[in-house]
């Protein structure tokens, strides 16, 4: 791992401001929506080769309104459009905190769990007589394996 170990904090009144941060950005968006995995996936996706091909579209419709039909509704694809470019860097900008998040989450974890590790090991080694034989044992119930069931033998008829 080429990461220096990360030594920090997160203090009650920043991690406060950062949920209310969260909340209010999510007070700015009340058109967000929840999509079931199902509709995800069956939804056509517009990626960075089909926003130029929706631009396009976008100024055909509108330099030749003539040829669509009167049910097609210009203004509301005018909309879908920029509201999408306007999520955009939005998105990304949320999407790199993600990332970064993620990341220091697990660094952190790891670092934390190593220590844990080294503990239960020094407890073992070094703990006996001193009263912690059971938080020996309690601790070592994260390495216990499950026992195989065996398979119930069928009855002979």
């Amino acid at each position: 791992m080429s990461t220096a170990p990360i030594s920090a904090t997160l203090a009650q009144s920043d991690r406060d401001a950062v949920l209310q941060a969260i909340a209010t950005i999510k007070d700015k968006l009340p058109f967000l929506i929840d999509l079931s995995n199902e509709e995800r996936k069956a939804l056509p996706k517009m990626g960075d080769k089909s926003r130029a091909f929706v631009s396009i579209a976008l100024e055909v419709a509108t330099q030749n309104p003539e040829f669509l039909p009167r049910s097609f509704d210009l203004n509301e694809m005018r909309k879908d459009v920029q509201l999408f470019e306007a999520l955009y860097p939005v998105l990304l900008s949320l999407s790199q905190l993600q990332e970064l998040l993620d990341d220091t989450s697990i660094a952190v974890g790891s670092e934390a769990y190593a220590a844990a590790l080294q503990v239960y090991n020094y407890a073992k080694a070094s703990g006996q007589g001193a009263g912690l034989d059971g938080v020996v044992e309690e601790m070592g119930q994260r390495f216990a394996r499950k026992s195989r069931k065996s398979k119930p033998q069928a009855a002979a008829l």
